[in-house]
Order: C-alpha cells, then structure tokens, then sequence
C-alpha cells in the first residue's frame, strides 16, 4: 500500500486544530461558563480521557449508535479493553460511584470527547464538551435549575436564535408499557419505516420517533406520545418542572419524538437547538435526568441530571448570529534592544512580574526588524534600548498606537512610564486581556 507521507503532517480526519488567536474565544467561553456554573454551587472535575469499556457499554447502551457504531475502543498492553471518552455524563457518574463525595454532589466539566462518525459543519470525531451533573436529589426543582442554567449561558454569550425542546422519558414502572404499545404500534407500519429501522425497531423502538428520515417521520406522525402515558408520579414531576421554567421565564416547546439517544435518560430530557444553523446539524447542547445511572455503574441508588454542550456547534451559532467577539490579549509593550539583548530579556521579565503582557525579538536583529516586530505585535508602546541609552541609563518610551508623545526615561522607571503610557491609549491590560465578550 502507497502512502503519502505528507498526510503525517496533517490533523487526522475528523479532528481540528485551535490556534491562537481563536483559542482565545476558546478561553473566554470557557471562562465565562466556570463563572456561569459556579454561581450555581458546581465545582470543576477532571476524569481520565478514557474508561474501561463497560463504563460506556452499561451506561449508554449496547444497543445505542454511539456504542455500536462510533466508540473508539482498544485494547492496552495489560489486555485490558478501554474507550475513548465518547460523552461526558457516564465518566463523571463513574467518578461519583468510586469516590463517593457527599451529596449533593454538582459537578462541571469541560473535555474532549470521541465519535467515528462522518465529519461535516460542527461535528468532528474529536470534539470538546462543557456540561455539568447534578447528584443526590429528586427534587423537579434541580431540572429546572440544570435547564435554567444551560439556558441562561446561551444568553449570555449573545444567542437569541435557539429554542428549548423538553419531553419526558417517564420511569422503569410507566415506560415499559409505553414501549409495548409504541413497538405495536411500529409494528402495524413495519413496511413504511427506514430500511434501518425496519430492521431494529423492535429491540429499540424509541430511537424510531428520533429518526429524521421522512418514511419513518411520516410513519410515527400519530403514534403515541409518552407523556400521555406517564406514570403518577411522573406526571406531577414533570408538570412541576415545567410550571417552574415558565416561573423563570424559560421559553420551552414540548417535542414529543425527543427521547436522545442513551439508554440511561429518565424522565425529563431536554435539548437546545440553534435556528441559525442547518437543521441537520442544529443541536448546541441538552441532556436530561438519568436516575438510573448510578446503579449501573455499581453504585447505590442516586439520582442525577446534567446536560452537555458542543463547544464548536456553539461557536458556530454564535457565528452565525455574530455575538460573542473576543479580542486577543493586547501586548502592553515591545522591549526593543540594539545593544546585546540583556536589557530586553531583563526588561521584560521585570514587565511581566509586574503584570503588563511584555514581549522582545530575538537573535540580535536589527533595530529596522524589531520596530517591524513591534508594530506587528500590536503592542501599544515600544521600549528603544540602543549604545546611547546604555550610557545613560535610560530607555525611549515610544507609543505606538494613538497620538501619545515619544519620552526617554530612566529605567528604574519604566514600569510606571509604561502603565502611565497605556492609560493614554485605554489602559493597561494587566493580566486580563482586553475583550469583546461582556454581556
């Protein structure tokens, strides 16, 4: 077999790189969800980038695409088979079952995940997940905060183009009748569904109201709706949740064919879907309540809910609606040095102790080159250090940016004439970069 060696060069198919300067929309979207979720109690966890396969297997399902089709899976050298994370719900509860922190345990997360599926716009084999689990309590009151949460944080981040898709999964005592009586009904139109589902809506016949193929679209038109089929107590936590979005004022829309797609959903489910995308690819992020889970995974009783988010669908909604500019960090200044370097290597490290964002040239360039570099760097002041400065003992404050006037000072000084010099221009960035993303 020929290859091409230049593919070694190249990210793998299905995956991305993130440079900077977009990997500062990275940090800032980042950064404003830790602030967004740790208002709320949640506490940052880290878990391993891959599980023992069972993890996935019990959780999500042995009958779930994700599992079946589009988990990477691997044996190591002690023989142990492993996967890549592909979700970031069932590691966390893994994390939850080994380590028993106290409840209520309210988590977030922000990871790369796996799936071999097609790569197209937003979907990529590696992609990054943000989300957030929630531990302990029944209450409907904690779905209405996780969907409170999720929905605020779209907001504000700019997004106004999205709608909130609610339904309910029911529970182990009302679901199962539901299941008989919707693999009945299918059964009836066994010939007008999808060649896929013709084949598996027996064993999986919620995932049949979930397809976007129009013969089974057309064929589940008038099948039953789970939520006329919930159990009591079903009834009363799903009512609850919704009259308390709707005290929020969290617009929402009851989608009857939502069921997602891993075995472990209980009762509320929930996604968010952006109407600047293409309807194929629109989902931003969503999740639901897993009451089960826990039990699953070896644990005792414990309910949960969480939900994640796509970090490149999300961005690309926020493109789409043009909100959420950042800007990259603003150099504060440019340490120019014509006399051997030492002042510059010094100079800038007695800037940055000092909190100003400071960078030099290298390699003994020429004062021509390094005013180039400067102006280049976007820094707004460049620092002139020649033979004539040496001798003094002085440094050229130059602006470069606005109208503020050249000065020579000395360099005991320079931390303040820099300060001061940045002030005239907008101010100093410190050690926060000057941004576009507040609300």
């Amino acid at each position: 077999m020929v290859t091409d060696d230049r593919s070694a060069a190249r990210a793998p198919t299905g995956t991305h790189d993130v440079l900077w300067p977009e990997s500062t929309r990275w940090e800032a979207l980042l950064a404003r969800f830790a602030g967004w979720v740790e208002r709320a109690g949640y506490g940052l966890a880290h878990t391993p980038i891959f599980e023992d396969v069972r993890v996935f297997r019990r959780g999500i399902g042995e009958a779930s695409d994700v599992v079946g089709k589009e988990m990477y899976e691997f044996e190591d050298r002690g023989g142990r088979t492993l996967a890549l994370r592909p979700e970031g719900t069932a590691p966390m509860v893994r994390a939850f079952v080994q380590h028993r922190p106290p409840l209520p345990w309210k988590a977030w997360y922000a990871t790369p995940a796996f799936r071999y599926e097609r790569p197209q716009a937003g979907r990529y084999r590696q992609h990054h997940q943000l989300g957030v689990e929630a531990l302990g309590p029944t209450d409907p009151d904690l779905d209405v905060e996780v969907v409170a949460l999720a929905d605020g944080f779209f907001r504000s981040v700019g997004l106004a183009a999205f709608e909130l898709k609610l339904n309910s999964m029911g529970d182990g005592l009302c679901r199962p009748a539901y299941v008989a009586l919707l693999r009945d009904y299918l059964g009836e139109r066994r010939d007008a569904l999808c060649d896929e589902h013709v084949a598996r809506f027996e064993s999986n016949p919620l995932r049949t109201l979930d397809c976007k193929r129009a013969p089974c679209r057309a064929a589940t038109d008038g099948a039953p709706r789970l939520v006329d089929h919930l159990c009591e107590s079903c009834a009363a936590h799903f009512d609850r949740v919704l009259g308390g979005l709707a005290a929020l004022g969290v617009p929402y829309r009851l989608d009857h064919r939502l069921v997602r797609g891993f075995d472990y959903y209980t009762r509320t489910t929930f996604e968010f879907a952006s109407g600047a995308l293409d309807a194929a690819q629109n989902g931003i992020g969503g999740g639901g309540r897993y009451d089960g889970l826990v039990e699953m995974l070896g644990g005792p009783a414990t309910p949960g809910i969480g939900f994640g988010i796509g970090v490149e669908r999300l961005l690309m909604a926020c493109d789409a609606e043009d909100v959420f500019p950042v800007q990259p960090p603003v150099l504060d200044a440019f340490v120019v040095d014509v006399a051997g370097g030492e002042v510059a290597r010094d100079l800038s490290a007695r800037l940055r102790q000092a909190g100003l964002r400071a960078d030099r040239a290298f390699d003994g360039r020429s004062m021509k080159s390094q005013l180039k570099a400067a102006d280049r760097s976007g820094a707004r002041v460049a620092l002139l250090f020649g033979p004539d400065q040496a001798g003094t003992g002085t440094v050229i404050v130059r602006p470069l940016r606005g109208t503020g006037e050249q000065r020579t000072v000395a360099l005991r000084e320079v931390v303040e004439a820099v300060r001061a010099a940045c002030t005239l221009e907008g101010g100093p960035t410190g050690a926060e970069p000057t941004r576009k993303d507040q609300p």
